[in-house]
C-alpha cells in the first residue's frame, strides 16, 4: 500500500478566485485495516523554500472560529485530519490581480484536500464539527512581527462562515476592520 502511494504525485489545482491559492486532492488508499494517505510533499510546491518548515496542529470544538490572520512572509499548507471546517480566504495583496477577492470552501470529511495559502492572503476557518487541522508553514512562528489580523466579521468582506454564534479568541476579537488597518501593516 505505501509503495504505490509514494510513487504518485497529484498536481495542485489553482483556485479560480484567488491567485496563488491551490487545492491539493489527497488520494486515500483503504483496505480492511484503515486508510493511508500522503498529505504533503515539498515537490508539490517547488517554488517555496521549505528549509525552515514548522508543523502545527490545531484542535477546535464545533463553532470555533479562528481568524482572519495573514502573514507578511510565511505561507500555510492546511490539511484537516478529523472533522470539517469552512475555510475563508481574502487576497490582501494590492499587486495581485485578485486583490480583495474572497473565497470559502469546506475541507475535511468528504472533501479530502490540502489547501496552500500564499503570503498576503488572509485566512481563517470555522469548525463546522469538532475538527483537527494540521498545517505546515515555511517559516518559524513569529507572531509579533509576521502575523496580523482582519476582523472575521468585516462587513466589507461579507464572508459566509456558516455558523451563527462563533466561539472566538480574545485576540481575534481585537482584529480591526480592513479599512482601519494602515497600509504599512498590509502585505506589499
Amino acid at each position: 500500500m505505501t509503495t504505490k502511494a509514494h510513487s504518485m504525485t497529484t498536481p495542485a489545482i489553482p483556485s479560480t478566485h484567488i491567485e496563488g491559492v491551490y487545492m491539493m486532492p489527497i488520494k486515500a488508499y483503504a483496505d480492511e485495516r484503515g486508510r493511508f494517505m500522503e498529505t504533503f510533499r515539498r515537490e508539490w510546491f517547488p517554488w517555496i523554500n521549505w528549509d525552515r518548515m514548522q508543523s502545527n496542529r490545531s484542535e477546535s470544538k464545533q463553532h470555533v472560529l479562528r481568524g482572519l490572520h495573514y502573514h507578511l512572509w510565511q505561507i500555510d499548507y492546511w490539511y484537516v485530519v478529523n472533522g470539517v471546517i469552512r475555510v475563508a480566504m481574502v487576497d490582501l495583496r494590492p499587486s495581485s490581480p485578485t486583490h480583495l477577492a474572497v473565497e470559502t470552501l469546506e475541507i475535511g470529511g468528504d472533501n479530502n484536500v490540502g489547501v496552500f495559502i500564499p503570503v498576503g492572503v488572509a485566512h481563517g476557518f470555522a469548525a463546522l464539527t469538532d475538527a483537527t487541522l494540521t498545517y505546515l508553514v515555511n517559516n518559524y512562528y513569529d507572531g509579533g512581527k509576521d502575523e496580523r489580523g482582519v476582523a472575521w466579521d468585516d462587513p466589507s468582506l461579507n464572508i459566509p462562515w456558516g455558523i451563527d454564534q462563533p466561539l472566538i479568541s480574545d485576540r481575534d476579537k481585537q482584529n480591526r476592520l480592513l479599512q482601519d488597518i494602515p497600509a504599512n501593516e498590509l502585505p506589499e
